[in-house]
């Protein structure tokens, strides 16, 4: 007796914006972004006369939103399709078993998921962390940049200065960005065994009932409580699945995955160490003196 392997539950949704409330969903954010939502990947230096300004690569020094520039979409061409070929008649095979119907709503099961709370209260604290380094971060460029702009230098120090400037910006925006993709791997890791869990207890509930046929129970307009097996599959499942492997904070999952000793849920066994981060100094630097680029810690 097969049951159709829902769609809706794939590690995806780690990345997608549109999931219920209280489904822990990693926030997203542009490849060409910084890792905070106040667009660390904008320009820091205002342009003054003679001053050279801090390009960031932001949206217009990518391209992106000019349908002129260079790679933009183009409306694609109508092209002509050949015929359609001619079909031979197939033989009459053994007509499928009635139905016996249920419904389950998958954000339901998500949000009552003992191991689903647990990476919502892990996974979020570390985004919470990231975009609490890239505020600091932004003020810290704020302040240098005011520093540069009320200074009285030569035209030769402050093309220095800002150069300075240019490379930390680049050189944390790049960490930021590192970081943010280690907790969305970190997410689809962590929702990828409560997926495959969940296949597995939605067959045996669905046998259990005498079900063959499981749908969406937000994509069902009229359906009575007793095909309902939502709470069903939430008790087995926090019954079989209390707990998920979370890969550490820092621990890089593709590496992990690389090295061939991918712990698992039921023997979470020794992570290795996460590599330095590189981090800047957020102590605005005294005026008359270059910016630091990003030193590792």
């Amino acid at each position: 007796m097969a049951v159709p392997l829902l769609a809706g539950v794939s590690p995806a949704h780690a990345q997608s914006a549109g999931s219920g409330p209280g489904w822990f969903v990693p926030k997203t954010q542009s490849p060409g972004s910084g890792a905070s939502g106040g667009g660390a990947g904008q320009s820091v230096v205002r342009r003054r006369p003679g001053v050279m300004p801090v390009a960031g690569p932001g949206a217009n020094a990518m391209g992106d939103g000019d349908p002129q520039a260079p790679g933009a979409p183009q409306t694609p061409p109508v092209l002509p399709l050949p015929p359609i070929p001619a079909l031979s008649e197939m033989a009459k095979g053994a007509a499928p078993p009635n139905a016996v119907i249920g419904v389950l709503s998958v954000p339901d099961v998500m949000r009552q998921s003992v191991a689903a709370q647990q990476v919502e209260k892990i996974l979020g604290a570390r985004r919470d962390k990231l975009n609490q380094d890239a505020q600091k971060e932004q003020a810290s460029w704020r302040d240098l940049q005011q520093q540069i702009q009320n200074s009285k230098l030569s035209q030769e120090q402050l093309a220095t200065r800002e150069r300075a400037l240019q490379q930390r910006v680049t050189a944390a925006q790049r960490d930021f960005r590192n970081r943010n993709r280690i907790i969305q791997e970190a997410a689809q890791v962590s929702l990828g065994q409560i997926e495959r869990e969940l296949v597995q207890v939605i067959r045996q509930v669905a046998a259990a009932r005498g079900m063959n046929l499981v749908l969406h129970r937000e994509q069902v307009a009229l359906n009575i409580n007793d095909f309902d097996i939502t709470l069903q599959v939430s008790n087995q499942l926090n019954s079989t699945l209390s707990s998920v492997f979370i890969p550490g904070d820092g621990v890089d999952a593709e590496e992990l995955a690389r090295s061939g000793s991918f712990p698992t849920t039921a023997n979470p066994g020794p992570q290795p160490a996460p590599p330095p981060v590189a981090t800047v100094a957020t102590t605005p630097a005294p005026a008359g003196t270059a910016p630091g680029a990003a030193v590792k810690k």
